[in-house]
């Protein structure tokens, strides 16, 4: 026997059970339905209906990347000492801050406030026309002593593009900001207290880099340090999610990996599997000379050195999209980046270094 329902008693089920007639508790629960009509409203809006997407302004990896970094993505960078880890992600999160009106924020547990500074305004020089200005000599300016400048910029003025640079700087200068981050007292709390600060007063979440993910610590106590980089690794990719903006951080390698002319892998991450899980995307970096396979040396003498001066960036991992990708990168350290027009690699890669007498 079928029961029936009358047409007040279908009112009274829906007033008291139906989770139409009310919002949920939980601000994360949200009906497709729900999904539909944001999505509707960012259309009528105007806006992309799809993720935000960043780029990082190395040419060949946006490309690679199908555009950039996206909206809630964990994006760890990994690689030997030494090789431009933050100088590259220093580059990206400028990239994020000079394009446009977005914000950013650095974490920065390695470096003061300063010395950034120093190398933004290597950076901004570099793009000027070609003009460059070493790292060595922007401090050798800052250092000097009694001089007549009222100012950064006057400072600059008988370098070659560093006023230039400067004024360059101070364009997107209020939207790009700095936390001296201490691995005593910068937790995933701190660091969502300062990300929701940027949001606030600028309307916006920000381009968020850790540098560096193993610095930070963990409030609960016990934990041993590979459950501790878990903590950690979860909730950036929960502030990821959370802001819809890319959080971008910097990852050390175990020490057993860190041997002259041993290509690192994303296995070589120091201290958890999570890392690999939880990552949206993996970099890894390493010195082209170190992985190029014998027959690039024996036969071209003159390719050692040449090698010498370029990085390959592997994409590890890509949840959306190409992984398994090999760049490789200019250095020109001496002003404080990388080339960002990068290309794909040509010779073959190895795991191990071959030394050539």
């Amino acid at each position: 026997m079928t029961a029936t329902v009358s047409s007040s008693d279908h009112a009274g089920l829906l007033a008291e059970g139906d989770s139409s007639s009310h919002q949920p508790a939980d601000p994360r629960l949200k009906s497709l339905t729900g999904v539909l009509a944001d999505t509707t409203h960012k259309i009528q809006q105007g806006r992309s209906a799809g993720a935000m997407v960043w780029p990082t302004g190395f040419d060949s990896l946006d490309t690679a990347l199908g555009g950039g970094f996206r909206s809630g993505e964990l994006v760890l960078i990994g690689g030997p000492q030494g090789l431009g880890k933050t100088t590259m992600a220093l580059q990206m999160l400028r990239r994020a801050v000079s394009a446009g009106t977005r914000s950013a924020i650095f974490f920065s547990f390695e470096h003061d406030a300063h010395a950034i500074l120093e190398r933004l305004i290597a950076i901004d020089a570099a793009q000027l026309d070609g003009e460059t200005l070493s790292v060595n000599t922007i401090r050798a300016v800052f250092e000097a002593r009694h001089t007549r400048a009222s100012s950064v910029e006057q400072q600059f003025a008988n370098t070659k593009g560093g006023a230039e640079a400067v004024r360059g700087l101070e364009r997107y200068a209020d939207r790009l900001h700095i936390h001296s981050s201490s691995g005593m007292h910068t937790g995933i709390s701190e660091i969502r207290a300062a990300i929701e600060a940027v949001t606030r007063d600028t309307g916006q979440a920000p381009f968020v880099l850790v540098d560096y993910l193993q610095k930070v610590p963990a409030r609960e106590r016990g934990l041993n340090e590979e459950e501790r980089i878990t903590h950690v690794v979860e909730q950036l990719k929960d502030i990821a999610l959370t802001y819809e903006a890319p959080v971008v951080s910097i990852v050390a390698a175990e020490k057993a990996s860190l041997v002259a002319g041993k290509r690192m892998r994303v296995h070589d991450l120091r201290g958890s599997s999570a890392l690999a899980y939880e990552a949206d995307i993996v970099l890894i970096l390493n010195d082209k000379y170190d992985v190029v396979a014998r027959h690039h040396l024996v036969y071209h003498l003159d390719n050692a050195e040449r090698f010498r001066q370029w990085v390959v960036l592997t994409i590890e991992k890509n949840r959306g999209g190409v992984d398994k990708v090999e760049l490789e990168f200019q250095k020109r350290f001496e002003q404080g980046r990388f080339e960002r027009e990068g290309r794909i690699v040509q010779e073959q890669l190895i795991e191990e270094r071959i030394f050539v007498d």
